[in-house]
């Protein structure tokens, strides 16, 4: 029936407004919560066949989307380890009851924001117990390869506060001038010493004892030197020698011209350096390329050390943690050293809104969402990674209160549909078989300017006088008087109020005694 199915689809409205206002209302209590993303609930007609000149309305049915895709904008904060996502990708992170379980399973979840801690354990983790997942970083902060399709290779980050770090050494450039006066005949031949300190594996100071010593010809210049190298790990053995000889042509004077090694090291021609052996491993010194300025040179008449520069730095402790755009987890230390200990990936997927939504603004991969794939963040299709930063929540207020009172009005308007076919519903369940004699009283009630929308279901009203005492049909010959009516008015403090309307009729018959029965209306004008 055509009235049924307008109830339907107006029950069908109330329900969908009513998925509407939720999502509406959970934005709005969601308005100041970070990384939060904005649900919405679509409208979708349904149709239902009808006969030749006639229509049922088939009613609306309501689909919720989260609009992973759109964020929020970023905001700036005063913690290193506060972290967000400048356009596409997701931050690895898992739950911290996952990590405490130490059975080597922690579920991939993402996360576009989060202010990381350092808890207890040493985890960054979030107020929410979200922990910040990476790719570990080798000794010498190299990251290793690792698949990129899954999550096998991250692990949560873990931060040792208490911890000590130091580099060795392992090369060092020296830059000095040696007098070329000491290779000529009747020189006093003075040795020339260079010290240099270096740290070992175990972050202790050790140094490297460099002699010059010059070749003295009977007659003439040789430009010619020995340098020998002492290891004072070595108990301070010499651990090397070389033969310098430099060249004295115009335009090339002072440059190296060649380098033997005599024991103990080896000298590449192409990068200019020596290698040795110290009590910890390799060593590479730099001195220079064969016929090129810099290094190692032979001039004037003065020894002169002019830079000397190397790697490595003592045992220093940890002073902060900070991650930079391209997710590289760098820990910093008061030696003045920075360590690549993680690598934070990007996770994206071919479809965002597709992921399934978690507690906390965390995300789960799904078949909806498409397989992940993790990129190095600024790489691909991915943004980059920002510290000092938050995003903010992408719901917009004013548009979620215009949404608002739009949804009130529909779920009203809803509700008066509901209301109209459940009043004709009853119009046709009770009407009266006679009315006319009913219809006099319509004068009165113009008369008292009762609008026509009014005085229909008025008259419905008034044959329902619950006629049926009558027990069947009932005629306007069989009332003693005709019916009359009287009108009572209660006027307000502004003149105005109800007026009620009452109607009498005495009914005699079918047995029964006289009796009065009495309706009476109120309307407010």
């Amino acid at each position: 029936m055509t009235i049924s199915s307008s109830l339907n689809a107006s029950v069908a409205g109330l329900s969908a407004n009513a998925s509407r206002l939720a999502t509406i209302s959970d934005n709005i209590s969601n308005s100041a919560t970070y990384g939060y993303r904005r649900a919405v609930t679509d409208f979708h007609s349904m149709v239902i066949e009808g006969g030749q000149g006639t229509y049922s309305a088939g009613g609306v049915r309501a689909t919720n989307t989260r609009l992973i895709d759109q964020g929020g904008s970023l905001v700036s904060t005063s913690n290193a380890t506060d972290l967000a996502v400048r356009g596409r990708g997701m931050l690895p992170v898992t739950t911290s009851s996952s990590v405490g379980l130490a059975n080597g399973e922690t579920p991939l979840l993402l996360a576009t924001t989060g202010s990381f801690r350092v808890d207890d354990n040493g985890y960054l983790t979030t107020s929410s117990d979200l922990v910040l997942m990476g790719w570990p970083a080798e000794s010498d902060g190299m990251i290793p390869v690792f698949p990129r399709d899954s999550s096998d290779g991250l692990e949560p980050i873990r931060i040792n506060s208490a911890e000590f770090a130091g580099e060795s050494t392992d090369r060092m450039t020296i830059s000095l001038n040696l007098p070329a006066t000491s290779t000529e005949a009747g020189s006093d031949g003075m040795i020339e010493n260079l010290s240099v300190e270096y740290f070992d594996n175990l972050g202790r100071s050790e140094s490297l004892s460099i002699s010059f010593t010059p070749s003295v010809p009977t007659a003439g210049i040789s430009n010619e030197w020995t340098m020998e190298v002492s290891d004072s790990a070595s108990g301070g053995a010499t651990i090397a020698e070389f033969t310098l000889t430099f060249d004295d042509t115009r335009g090339a004077g002072g440059r190296l011209a060649s380098v033997v090694p005599v024991s103990g090291g080896t000298y590449d021609s192409a990068t200019g350096q020596l290698d040795v052996l110290v009590a910890g491993g390799d060593m590479g010194i730099s001195i220079g390329r064969v016929g090129e300025s810099g290094g190692i040179t032979q001039l004037s008449d003065s020894f002169q050390p002019l830079s000397i520069s190397k790697n490595g730095t003592p045992v220093g402790n940890l002073t902060s943690i900070e991650v930079d755009a391209n997710g590289l987890v760098r820990a910093s230390y008061d030696v003045g050293i920075s360590r690549v200990i993680y690598q934070v990936p990007l996770v994206d997927v071919p479809n965002l809104n597709g992921l399934e939504t978690l507690d906390y603004q965390s995300y789960r991969p799904t078949p909806d969402s498409g397989a992940f794939f993790l990129w190095d963040a600024g790489d691909g299709p991915t943004g980059d990674i920002v510290s000092f930063a938050r995003e903010e929540s992408a719901t917009d207020v004013a548009g979620e209160l215009t949404q608002l009172i739009q949804t009130q009005r529909a779920y009203s308007s809803n509700a008066k549909v509901i209301q109209t076919v459940a009043l004709s519903l009853a119009e046709f369940t009770f009407l009266p078989v006679e009315i006319m004699v009913w219809v006099f009283a319509r004068s009165p009630l113009i008369d008292l300017r009762v609008c026509s929308a009014t005085i229909a279901p008025l008259f419905v009203k008034m044959l329902d006088i619950r006629m049926s005492f009558l027990s069947g049909a009932f005629c306007a010959d069989e009332f003693e008087t005709p019916l009359w009516a009287r009108e009572e008015r209660h006027s307000d403090d502004y003149g105005q109020g109800p007026v009620s309307f009452g109607m009498w009729a005495k009914v005699e018959g079918w047995g029964l005694t006289s009796r009065e029965t009495k309706m009476a209306i109120s309307i407010r004008f």
